[in-house]
This record gives C-alpha cells, sequence and structure tokens, in this order.
C-alpha cells in the first residue's frame, strides 16, 4: 500500500521559512515524478513544483513559486522536501505530497499559515 505523509507545517510570521517533507512507503521512489501541490480556502488545488525521477532531474514550479520554493529529493531516504522561503499570507494553504505513478498518489496534507 502507497503512502504519502507530509510533515513540517505550522504557523509562521510573514518573510519567514518552513520545510516540508513527505516520506513515501510502500512504493519504488526514485523512479517516479514527486510533486507539490496547494490548496487554499476556497480556491482550487494548483500544482507548486515537481521533480522529475529517473536520471537526468528536471524540475518545473508554478511562477509564484520560482525564487522562494525548491523542491528536492532524496531517493537514499523516499522523502521529497520543499523548502519555502519568503513567506506571504498568500502562501496559506494546504501543501500536498504527489507522486506520479499509476494516476496519481496523494498525502493527507500539511497547513502552513502566514500571519504575523
Amino acid at each position: 500500500q502507497v503512502q504519502l505523509v507530509e510533515s513540517g507545517g505550522g504557523l509562521v510570521q510573514p518573510g519567514g521559512s518552513l520545510r516540508l517533507s513527505c516520506v513515501v512507503s510502500g512504493s519504488i521512489f526514485g523512479i517516479y515524478t514527486m510533486g507539490w501541490y496547494r490548496q487554499a480556502p476556497g480556491k482550487q488545488r494548483e500544482l507548486v513544483a515537481r521533480i522529475s525521477g529517473g536520471g537526468a532531474v528536471i524540475v518545473n514550479y508554478a511562477e509564484f513559486a520560482k525564487g522562494r520554493l525548491t523542491i528536492t529529493r532524496d531517493n537514499a531516504k523516499n522523502t521529497v522536501y520543499l523548502q519555502l522561503n519568503s513567506l506571504k499570507p498568500e502562501d496559506t494553504a494546504v501543501y500536498y505530497c504527489w507522486q506520479g505513478r499509476a494516476g496519481g498518489y496523494w498525502g493527507l496534507g500539511t497547513q502552513v499559515t502566514v500571519s504575523s
């Protein structure tokens, strides 16, 4: 059974930083694309960033993420990370981990709240 478990969310002041982690179990990890999505209250879920699996690493970011958010992966730990810097109130959302196999697997999400 594939499981994706996110952690690292919380309450942070504007301008602050967080690092989200997502550990994957029950699945081969290194060959699949991994991603982070987010969903703010009253809005649709949207892509934050994706990182490819396999040999060459290809990373894609949403426009709002470029320069502030960084996705990385550690295949030895079956873990994908999202570093969030210079956080803004509009970054407040539930952040979901995604694995791109068989239509996609999702974690349950971790809440990020940016507020003073």
